[in-house]
């Protein structure tokens, strides 16, 4: 108080201003507080609930956001992370014995896993599960989950020696990189693998090589999206008439599901239906193993990549660009994530890749130097590509519930 009283004098603040100011603040009590929450995103996208008391609203919005944004993350609005949310309980701790915070979290974060698994048998108001998953391996959760600290594999495999769990495997939308880790360390406790598989993906995301590595490790493949969300349910009426002339009886769907009877490994398909027609027809189609012969796969895999090329970026992967870029980004994998941003429309896979790697790697800093563009062989305008990969990331939604946020361009 001393010191603020000798600053004020100093810039020849009026006398009554300054005992004006004293007897405000002395007469402050806790009921000039109010509560107040906060949401945002810190660095990589992860969520933060931020609770405060204050007396002075407009004051701590601008401290809170300067926090987040000096932090590399961003503050939200209303309703943007709060959802993602439960309140569990509150620790409370004696102020006279010193901790080492460090510890303390590791300690408390050891109990998640039970609680979450408790939790979801009470939800499900059962006394065990058939078939567990660890879900979506990918970039951003691989190290949690693999890390002995969290326990989670050794968990898991206490509840299935227990019979609370009766099959454990896992789901991916992650790379190849990232499943062969993973697979490294579990595969013996692993008994199948769900990915994303259908004839435009077997290339697109690489699930051909998914397959191949699933097979190694001696699982069974489990399917997702075999019709892509229901965007290969229908394609463009050329593209129809190349497939009927070859099965004049078999409907467009009906040519995804064969291409899956094709591949030996797959065991199980995952299909969403919308109503009793598609049931019916779902039922009718996988009545009968009807795979496709070479020929039928080569003609469906051109279609695939015939309708990947009318929107996706010519990207050979020859990375002549990458030894230009003074940002030093990886402009092959930034196009690959972006063809598929754009193919899909949106998605969770290119959040999801981005959120696991550098900022300073990201879309946004593409500093429009256009010197990978130079050297590029088939001339893609990579730094248009890099503008509308970060506009297009400003409204993305899919990855809340992994706390991937809609991506800011740094450089406005």
């Amino acid at each position: 108080l001393r010191a603020l009283l000798q600053t004020a004098r100093s810039e020849n603040m009026p006398k009554e201003n300054i005992e004006r100011a004293i007897k405000r603040a002395s007469d402050k009590d806790q009921s000039d507080y109010k509560e107040v929450v906060f949401e945002g995103y810190g660095p990589h996208g992860i969520a933060v609930l931020v609770e405060a008391a204050t007396d002075n609203n407009n004051r701590t919005v601008a401290n809170v956001r300067s926090y987040f944004t000096k932090s590399g993350g961003s503050l939200g609005t209303s309703g943007s992370v709060d959802y993602m949310f439960d309140r569990k309980c509150m620790f409370r701790m004696k102020s006279d014995k010193p901790y080492d915070m460090e510890e303390l979290e590791l300690e408390m974060i050891d109990y998640g896993v039970e609680e979450i698994f408790e939790e979801q048998l009470r939800k499900c108001r059962v006394d065990y599960f058939d078939f567990y998953l660890f879900h979506n391996v990918c970039e951003i959760n691989v190290d949690n989950y693999m890390d002995p600290q969290y326990g989670v594999m050794e968990y898991l495999l206490k509840q299935k020696k227990e019979g609370r769990i009766r099959h454990l495997g896992f789901s991916t939308h992650g790379r190849v990189d990232v499943m062969r880790r993973f697979m490294d360390a579990y595969g013996k406790d692993l008994e199948f693998c769900q990915i994303q598989l259908n004839y435009l993906d077997y290339k697109f995301q690489h699930a051909k090589e998914k397959v191949e590595l699933i097979k190694q490790y001696g699982l069974p493949v489990w399917v997702m999206e075999p019709l892509r969300g229901g965007k290969l349910a229908t394609v463009d009426d050329k593209y129809a008439a190349e497939l009927t002339a070859l099965r004049p009886d078999e409907s467009i769907p009906g040519w995804g599901f064969r291409f899956l009877q094709s591949i030996p490994e797959v065991t199980m398909v995952l299909s969403g239906m919308s109503n009793l027609q598609q049931l019916a027809d779902n039922i009718r189609i996988f009545s009968e193993d009807k795979p496709l012969d070479s020929h039928e796969l080569t003609v469906l895999t051109g279609v695939a990549d015939k309708m990947i090329s009318e929107i996706a970026l010519p990207c050979t992967g020859c990375r002549y660009c990458t030894a230009k870029c003074p940002q030093g980004l990886d402009i092959p994998m930034l196009i690959e994530h972006y063809n598929e941003h754009v193919y899909s429309q949106g998605g969770l896979r290119a959040p999801l890749w981005l959120a696991s790697i550098p900022a300073d790697k990201q879309p946004f800093a593409c500093i429009g130097c256009r010197s990978c563009e130079r050297v590029c062989p088939q001339e893609i305008k990579i730094s248009e590509a890099m503008k509308d990969f970060v506009e297009r990331l400003k409204t993305v939604k899919e990855g809340a519930a992994y706390g991937v946020k809609p991506i800011e361009d740094k450089r406005a």
